[in-house]
């Protein structure tokens, strides 16, 4: 028996069993019992019979005019690979073996204080505090140099201090740096507290300043004031580990500390001599958190990220320190009097508006005293008074010593000195003073003097008669002199009372319409 294989699918199709010769085809053949075999038609060497030819071009004929077999033929690989994806999506996967990635180095957010502690300050830190707790760092690192500021800003920062998720390290450097007043009571309620080597802290007793200079207070609210700085202190030395009575008296007594000093009496926990040192000395360490919960600091080569100020808060920083503030108060309302006095002279009253809305802007965030506002107030009105009356610079000499106080009483801080400076007010208030008696005393003066524009410029102005001014009309009460004056080459009609002759000189009293009232010069 012979088969007979199509083009795509090899099919057997019986032929009889004479050898078959076919151009460019196999055949195969299944002989005496044997397991079909193929053999291409050119190694065939017997030649085809008629009878065999015709029956294998019939079996090949049949093969190629089955349409739908051989579409089906197309379909079987697209189903086989159908099948194969089913059947690896459908089994579990197993995912290859990862290498091992790199540990993740940890971040260190570093925080400047270079300057006086304000709200700007303030922000900026709770800002950074917040920020680095977002990115999940493994430290804030705090670099202070500060001489102190304001106790509500302070306050604010120690809050933020205490309530951090990130353990906070606070580092007074470089060398020659401080951590005074404010900066002492911050300083402690840090996590980790550093300083540099050649730095000093402490100097934190509660003032109350004028101008830079302290007020003597009663007793009663001298120790009111302790006592509430002394318990602020406690309440979070204590918990960090601190000696809280050595602490004391750096508010009782004035105390400042060495870096020797404060790490042999536990107010600090380490010296170093810079950032990677104290990264050093903490890598691995196990610090205790307010909260009571242990925290081990990872710090080996950590990315030290700074986070500087943006230039908003650098401008805005400037704004509202207290000797910038002042002067943009009394800036901002000489501004206004200028203009006010002397309209149209446009600049000082744009300069004054903006000045002034910087100071109120100022004034919403500082600490602002408004007995302090209300003696400027009254400083002004004086110097005003003082041009107006003569009282032989009593008035001068009041606004000047009213303004001074209200500089000094203008902003309160009550646990830290800050406020505006005896140079800054003085340099302040006596050109202040200078400048509105002068301007006011120039606007009392031009009240007098004569108009040079309008018809009452002719008051008081000579003219030369140049028809004789006679009596016209009736006798008595009706009658009226009347004629013709030459005044500056111009001839006006004349009244007079009296009769005056051609040539005479007269004088304006009075100008009606196109009429001048004269009398005998």
């Amino acid at each position: 028996m012979t088969f007979l294989p199509s083009r795509r699918l090899r099919l057997l199709l019986p032929v009889p069993e004479a050898l078959l010769r076919l151009s460019g085809r196999h055949f195969c053949y299944n002989d005496a019992g044997m397991s079909p075999r193929c053999v291409p038609a050119c190694a065939l060497a017997v030649p085809l019979t008629p009878q065999a030819s015709s029956v294998a071009i019939r079996s090949v004929r049949w093969l190629d005019t089955q349409p739908a077999l051989t579409k089906a033929t197309r379909l079987i690989p697209w189903i086989l690979a159908l099948i194969l994806v089913l059947s690896v999506h459908g089994s579990p996967q197993i995912k290859p073996a990862q290498a091992p990635t790199a540990p993740v180095p940890s971040r260190v957010f570093e925080l400047r204080i270079g300057d006086e502690i304000e709200p700007i300050m303030a922000e900026y830190l709770d800002g950074g505090i917040g920020e680095a707790a977002r990115q999940h760092a493994s430290l804030i690192l705090i670099t202070m140099d500060t001489p102190g500021g304001l106790g509500s800003s302070m306050e604010d920062i120690i809050q933020h201090i205490l309530s951090s998720p990130v353990p906070v390290a606070v580092y007074v450097s470089p060398t020659g740096a401080r951590g005074a007043s404010a900066g002492f009571f911050i300083l402690l309620s840090a996590d980790v507290a550093v300083m540099a080597p050649g730095t000093h802290t402490g100097a934190a007793s509660p003032l109350i300043e004028v101008g830079g200079f302290p007020l003597n207070v009663d007793d009663t609210l001298k120790k009111k004031i302790l006592n509430d700085a002394t318990a602020f202190l406690r309440s979070y030395a204590g918990k960090r580990g601190r000696n809280a009575e050595v602490a004391e008296t750096a508010v009782t007594d004035g105390k400042a500390f060495t870096e020797t000093e404060a790490l042999d009496q536990k107010l600090v926990d380490l010296v170093a001599n810079s950032p990677a040192d104290l990264f050093s000395k903490l890598n691995g360490q196990t610090i205790k958190r307010f909260d009571g919960s242990a925290t081990r600091l990872d710090l080996n080569n950590p990315e030290v990220v700074t986070l500087e100020m943006s230039a908003r808060q650098r401008f805005l920083s400037r704004i509202v320190q207290p000797d910038v503030f002042f002067i943009l108060l009394i800036a901002g309302v000489l501004g206004l009097y200028v203009e006010f006095t002397h309209p149209g002279m446009i600049a000082p009253g744009v300069i004054g508006a903006i000045a002034l809305v910087l100071a109120l802007f100022a004034m919403h965030i500082l600490p602002v005293n408004f007995a302090g506002l209300l003696l400027i107030v009254v400083a002004l009105g004086l110097f005003i008074l003082e041009a107006k009356y003569t009282s032989h610079g009593v008035l001068a000499v009041g606004g000047i010593v009213a303004m001074l106080l209200g500089a000094f009483m203008l902003i309160r801080s009550p646990l830290t000195g800050a406020g505006v400076s005896f140079g800054v007010s003085l340099g302040v208030t006596l050109p202040c003073a200078a400048v509105t008696i002068f301007l006011m005393r120039l606007v009392l003066r031009s009240r007098s003097w004569k108009q040079s524009a309008g018809a009452e410029q002719l008051v008081g102005t000579r003219a030369e008669v140049t028809q004789a001014i006679v009596m016209v009309g009736g006798e008595g009460a009706t009658a009226s002199f009347q004629g013709m004056v030459r005044m500056r080459g111009e001839l006006w009609r004349a009244v007079a009372p009296v009769a005056i002759p051609a040539g005479a000189q007269v004088r304006v009293v009075r100008v009606t319409g196109l009429t001048v009232h004269v009398a005998p010069a």
